[in-house]
């Protein structure tokens, strides 16, 4: 005997799935936004030391071997990659307000390409803003960026604050598919996808503990269903 399907079904399954990817989403996201804070805590104690300290670019190299040899799956330790850092810091001095902005919310490797390629801090963020509104790649920012999209979509730099349709699913992909996310969850390119749902999970977890005491308890279990 066959079940019948109740008439409310379908809407059902699509409200849940709907859920769900949300929920993958924000965890994705989280990954994103906790590395890119510790790159910018990084990038400021680097700033400080070169100003403060004798903190040449050989002092830097030295820390950079020595990073890779403690955290030896994390690809993020390269000196190049420590320089960005300062840099990040130095793009946007306020942290909060840093992971807050559409700039914190982007993939690194597209934030250092935005460093490379835009030198005026408002169309950085209105490039970051766009990159993140639609789910751009790597390769789209930086082709958005070569070929002026501000000026031949004759828009503002000043209004990157603007509402934009947001591409949760494709800007998550980027995320998911960044390096630098992967080594920050220590695991590999060739993770499968329930692996990698479960080490995303496991390291906002873990984040959670380390910013202090609270009731974590419900916020674990919760975390739990995504999987």
């Amino acid at each position: 005997m066959t079940d019948v399907v109740p008439a409310n079904y379908a809407s059902t399954l699509s409200s849940i799935k709907h859920l769900v990817h949300q929920s993958r989403y924000a965890a994705q996201q989280r990954v994103n936004t906790e590395l890119l804070r510790l790159y910018w805590h990084i990038g400021d104690t680097l700033r400080q030391r070169q100003r403060d300290a004798e903190w040449g670019s050989n002092v830097v190299g030295r820390l950079a071997d020595d990073l890779r040899a403690e955290f030896p799956t994390m690809r993020g330790f390269s000196r190049a990659n420590l320089f960005y850092m300062r840099r990040v810091a130095e793009a946007w001095p306020d942290v909060t307000e840093f992971v807050q902005q559409a700039a914190g919310q982007i993939p690194w490797t597209q934030l250092t390409l935005l460093l490379d390629k835009v030198d005026d801090p408002a169309l950085r963020d209105w490039y970051a803003a766009r990159s993140a509104a639609h789910g751009w790649s790597r390769a789209v920012l930086g082709h958005q960026i070569a070929t002026s999209l501000h000026q031949r979509e004759g828009a503002a730099p000043t209004n990157y604050e603007a509402a934009l349709e947001r591409s949760d699913s494709a800007l998550a992909q980027e995320i998911t598919k960044d390096p630098y996310a992967l080594g920050f969850l220590a695991v590999g390119s060739d993770i499968n996808e329930l692996d990698l749902e479960n080490r995303l999970v496991e390291r906002i977890i873990e984040t959670l503990r380390e910013l202090g005491p609270g009731d974590w308890d419900a916020a674990e279990s919760k975390l739990a269903l995504l999987v």
